[in-house]
């Protein structure tokens, strides 16, 4: 089992590598936000250990980037006490928080607990499909190496389709995850906003390959 250990304190991470490597887990370090989502792209861990305060990028926004491409368990472990910072780690999609300083045997626990609750999918950060190119992690769009400008709302509806490669995510699903409750019977907002992201993106929007309805159920995206 790989296991990605992010900290700036370099005792720390010593202390992890040491303690991890002993009981047989892969162990990669890093010691910065940009760092730490370079190494997770790289080795596709099975789970992160995490301090909230990087160089770079925060923990928070480390978790965000996470999140936009793989639901790999998140183990923070940090100094700071305050209740709102962990509610804003978990809420970031974090899957549990220890608080420094901590007892190696009570993080090997939460290590196993969150292992087994897990099973990592390794996604891909990067998707493509015919000449372009969509980075979960970054959010941004390129045709034929020229960047697409997406709308917030395009944007979040292409990434929960491409999370979902070939399911059919039905309309109600997609209309609660970008608009929320209480815009589940709007399909006219779903026509529109997949008509505009198949012209940015389809060879030939009237006949699209890869952002396919599914009639009187919702959509597909189906790469190739």
């Amino acid at each position: 089992m790989k296991i990605l250990a992010v900290d700036d304190d370099a005792q720390i991470l010593k202390a992890l590598r040491i303690n991890l490597a002993a009981r047989g887990y892969q162990v990669s370090l890093a010691r910065s936000g940009p760092e730490a989502l370079d190494v997770a792209a790289a080795t596709r861990p099975d789970l992160v250990i995490l301090d909230l305060g990087l160089p770079g990028f925060s923990g928070i926004q480390v978790i965000e980037g996470l999140r936009g491409w793989t639901e790999v368990p998140i183990l923070v472990v940090s100094g700071r006490t305050d209740s709102a910072e962990k509610v804003d780690a978990l809420d970031a999609g974090a899957d549990d928080y220890v608080t420094k300083p901590f007892a190696i045997d009570e993080l090997l626990a939460r290590v196993r607990a969150l292992t087994r609750r897990h099973s990592q999918e390794h996604d891909e950060p990067v998707i493509t499909f015919g000449d372009v190119t969509v980075d979960l992690t970054t959010h941004t769009v390129a045709r034929s190496g020229v960047a697409v400008k997406l709308t917030p709302t395009e944007w979040r509806i292409l990434e929960v389709l491409a999370r979902n490669p070939r399911r059919l995510v039905t309309k109600h699903f997609l209309l609660d995850a970008v608009w929320g409750a209480g815009y589940e019977k709007e399909d006219g907002y779903l026509r529109l906003y997949l008509a505009q992201l198949r012209k940015k993106l389809e060879p030939e929007p009237a006949r699209p390959r890869y952002l396919l309805t599914e009639p009187g159920m919702g959509y597909r995206f189906v790469p190739e």
